[in-house]
C-alpha cells in the first residue's frame, strides 16, 4: 500500500507516556530515533526551522552511506541538544504526525531523549537547573538589597565573562533584569463591576500572572488590569501559582514538572469551575496549561478543565469583541507596528489574534513576522547555542526592522517578551538599535485605550 502524506483530518497528539518505564528506555529511544530520523531524512522539509535538522541532515550526508545507518547512534544527542521544543515542525510543516500511520511526533521525541539525559545527567546539569529554577531565582534575585546589584552585575562585561566561564552562559546574551515590585504584590485589586457572560467568553477573568511577569516585567501584568478595568470585566489573581513547568519540561525534568502541577492546578481547577477565564500573559505558560499538562495527565479531570479554561490574552480579547462586549473604541494610533509571532502561541492554533486586535486601532498598521526568534527559552543564553540562536533569529530581524509601509517601525513587539529582548538584541548588533521602542502587545493595546 501506497503511503500518502498527510491528512484531510486535523492533526492529534498521544498522550505522553512518562511514567512508563520503558519510557526511559535508551535502547528503545534510540531506535524510534532512527525510525523517525530516516522519515526526516527522505522530507528534509524542516530544515529551515532550526538547528535540529541541518544538525541531523548534516550527520546524514557526512556518513559513509549517505543514510540514516551509516550515522553513529551516539550522535543523536547532538540533534537532541539542538530542539529547544518549539513544536512549530509538529503543527506547521511535517506532513507525517498522527493520525499519519507514521506517527511522527518530533518535539515529544526529543522530549524523551531529554528526559533520559536528564536521569543520567549531563556535564552542564547544574546550569540547566539553575536557569530552569526561575521562582527561586526571582525570589533571590528581587530581594530589595539583592535586585540593583544582581542588574548592574548583568551589564558588567568582567562579571559576564565570569558568569560565561563558570556557569556557561554566554557573555554576550541578553538576561532579565528583576523587579523588587513584584506584580502580585503591587497588582491593583478588581472594581465590582457585574459579571456579563458572553457567547464565547466568561465575564470574569483569573489572571496567571506567570513568573516572567511576576519577577521581570511586572509592567505586563499591571497593563493587562489596566485593560481588563477599561473593560470592565472583574478580575482576581490565581491564589497561589508556582513556575508553570515549561523550563523543567524543556530540560526533560518531568518530575520537577508533575511538582509545580500538584501547585498550580487546584487553585486554578477551582477558579475554571467557578466559570472564571484563566488568561497566562506569557505564551508558553498558557501552552503548558492548554497541551503539555493535559497530555501528561490525559485522566485528571482538573486538568483538562483547567485546558477549558484558559486563554491567552488576546484570544479572550477578539472573543470578547465578537460577543460584543469589548470596548473597541481607541483614542491613541500606534503607528507601525512589527509584530513577531512568538511560536508558543502559533503552536496552540487560535490563530493571529494579537494582530487581529491591534489592527483595530485606527492609524495602525501591523506587520507580522511568523517565524522562529530562536531565543528558545534558556536555550538562547546558554554558551553553546547562543550564536546559533543568534544566526536562527537573523531572519527575523531583519523583517522585524523593516516595515513595508516604509522605513523604521515605530514600534516592535512579541507575544514572547523574551523572543522581544532577543529581536532587540539582534537589530542592535547589526546597527539598527530600536530605541526604546520595544514594548508588549498588551502595553500597545493598553496605549491605544490611552490609559496611563
Amino acid at each position: 500500500m501506497t503511503i500518502k502524506e498527510g491528512s484531510l483530518e486535523a492533526p492529534t497528539r498521544h498522550p505522553l507516556d512518562w511514567r512508563n518505564p520503558q519510557f526511559y528506555d535508551k535502547d528503545a529511544t534510540l531506535a524510534e530515533m532512527e525510525r523517525v530520523f530516516d522519515i526526516c531524512h527522505g522530507c528534509r522539509r524542516c530544515v529551515s526551522l532550526c538547528n535540529a535538522f541541518p544538525t541531523l541532515f548534516d550527520l546524514v550526508d557526512e556518513s559513509s552511506t549517505m543514510e540514516i545507518d551509516g550515522v553513529d547512534k551516539n550522535d543523536y544527542w547532538k540533534v537532541v541538544d539542538q530542539c529547544y521544543l518549539c513544536d512549530v515542525c509538529y503543527m506547521t510543516k511535517c506532513p507525517y504526525v498522527p493520525p499519519h500511520p507514521w506517527n511522527l511526533d518530533i518535539p515529544h521525541l526529543m522530549l524523551r531523549a531529554k528526559a533520559i539525559q536528564y536521569r543520567e545527567g549531563t556535564p552542564t546539569s547544574f546550569r540547566d537547573r539553575t536557569l530552569a529554577s526561575t521562582d527561586r531565582n526571582g525570589s533571590l534575585a528581587g530581594i530589595p538589597i539583592v535586585v540593583k546589584a544582581v542588574n548592574a552585575l548583568n551589564h558588567n562585561d568582567r562579571f559576564r565573562g565570569m558568569l560565561e566561564k563558570q556557569l556557561g552562559v554566554h557573555h554576550k546574551a541578553w538576561l532579565p533584569e528583576f523587579t523588587d515590585e513584584k506584580f502580585r504584590t503591587h497588582a491593583t485589586p478588581s472594581a465590582q463591576h457585574p459579571v456579563r457572560d458572553g457567547e464565547r467568553t466568561p465575564g470574569k477573568v483569573a489572571v496567571y500572572a506567570t513568573c516572567y511577569v511576576n519577577y521581570n516585567e511586572p509592567g505586563i501584568g499591571h497593563d493587562l488590569l489596566k485593560v481588563l478595568e477599561h473593560n470592565k470585566i472583574p478580575y482576581v489573581l490565581a491564589e497561589k501559582e508556582s513556575c508553570c513547568g515549561m523550563p523543567k519540561l524543556e530540560l526533560g525534568d518531568l518530575e520537577s514538572v508533575a511538582q509545580a502541577k500538584a501547585i498550580n492546578i487546584p487553585p486554578l481547577a477551582r477558579l475554571a469551575r467557578e466559570g472564571y477565564a484563566i488568561l497566562a500573559p506569557i505564551p508558553s505558560c498558557a501552552l503548558m496549561f492548554k497541551q503539555e499538562l493535559p497530555l501528561m495527565f490525559p485522566d485528571d479531570p482538573d486538568v483538562a478543565a483547567v485546558r477549558d479554561a484558559m486563554f491567552d490574552p488576546f484570544e479572550y480579547f477578539v472573543a470578547r469583541a465578537r460577543d460584543g462586549l469589548l470596548d473597541t473604541q481607541f483614542s491613541e494610533p500606534l503607528g507601525k507596528v512589527s509584530y513577531h509571532v512568538a511560536c508558543h502561541l502559533r503552536v496552540q492554533n487560535v490563530g493571529q489574534k494579537t494582530r487581529e486586535m491591534l489592527q483595530m486601532v485606527p492609524d495602525t498598521n501591523v506587520h507580522t513576522v511568523e517565524r522562529c526568534s530562536g531565543h528558545a527559552g534558556t536555550w538562547g543564553v546558554k554558551k553553546e547555542f547562543h550564536e546559533t540562536a543568534m544566526k536562527i533569529g537573523r531572519p527575523v530581524f531583519r523583517q522585524m526592522g523593516e516595515h513595508p509601509a516604509g522605513g523604521e517601525p515605530d514600534w516592535i513587539a512579541s507575544d514572547c517578551q523574551l523572543a522581544g529582548h532577543h529581536i532587540s538584541q539582534g537589530l542592535a548588533e547589526a546597527g539598527r538599535s530600536i530605541d526604546g521602542r520595544l514594548a508588549h502587545p498588551i502595553t500597545l493595546l493598553r496605549m491605544a485605550y490611552g490609559l496611563t
